[in-house]
């Protein structure tokens, strides 16, 4: 198997594995342990790695070329009514996963900039270049406010009640498909918002790596 499909996969799992570790971490911090106590607040990608989401899709976007890198864990556990502050507190749960991708996308294109001004490696360069796509994909995609995605929660806490109790039920309804539900809003992201998702990182890697 080619390296690079091997390296993008591990990329993508252990960007995933912060992702969800962040998720359970802050509802820890706002009063849900729920997360802690089904032991999801690990680094160890064993208990969160999904089949499909964490090593099929990644694996076949690296073999196809994609420009961009996602993927996805079992969800980190959350009980909502344990949340301080509401809607609030499970929003900010919801962006504790994203805003997490976006520090290590960050801190890699850093690593870029200083590898790239001092001669460092080619393969050192190309495999930080690889965690910041991938991080900066994985933010991107999770901020699409369409259920069951994070930004889905994140939007809802800014909206009126009617327009809320509507976009809970079509939550309802992707959870009610199971792991489909993900992977039929994926299909349709994929489809519909791929060429955008494309611009954006590469458009956000470029402006923070400089290359």
């Amino acid at each position: 198997m080619d390296p690079f499909v091997i390296i993008g996969v591990v990329v993508v799992i252990l960007s995933i594995v912060f992702h969800e570790v962040a998720h359970g971490y802050v509802a820890n911090m706002l009063g849900d342990p729920t997360a802690k106590y089904a032991g999801r607040l690990t680094l160890n990608p064993i208990p969160h790695i999904d089949p499909i989401g964490s090593v099929l899709v990644p694996g076949l976007l690296a073999l196809t070329g994609s420009p961009f890198l996602v993927g996805w864990a079992k969800p980190v556990p959350v009980n909502p009514h344990n949340l301080k502050w509401g809607d609030w507190g499970e929003a900010l749960v919801a962006f504790a996963g994203p805003a997490t991708n976006v520090v290590i996308a960050f801190v890699f294109a850093m690593l870029v900039r200083f590898g790239v001004g001092t001669g460092g490696g080619e393969a050192f360069i190309s495999l930080c270049a690889m965690v910041v796509i991938a991080n900066i994909s994985l933010a991107i995609l999770n901020l699409i406010p369409i259920p069951p995605l994070d930004g889905s929660k994140i939007v809802a806490a800014f909206l009126p009640s009617a327009l809320y109790m509507q976009y809970r039920q079509l939550e309802s309804l992707t959870y009610a498909l199971g792991p489909f539900g993900l992977l039929v809003v994926l299909i349709i992201i994929f489809n519909v918002l791929s060429p955008f998702i494309s611009f954006l990182t590469g458009s956000v890697f470029l402006f923070l790596t400089g290359l």
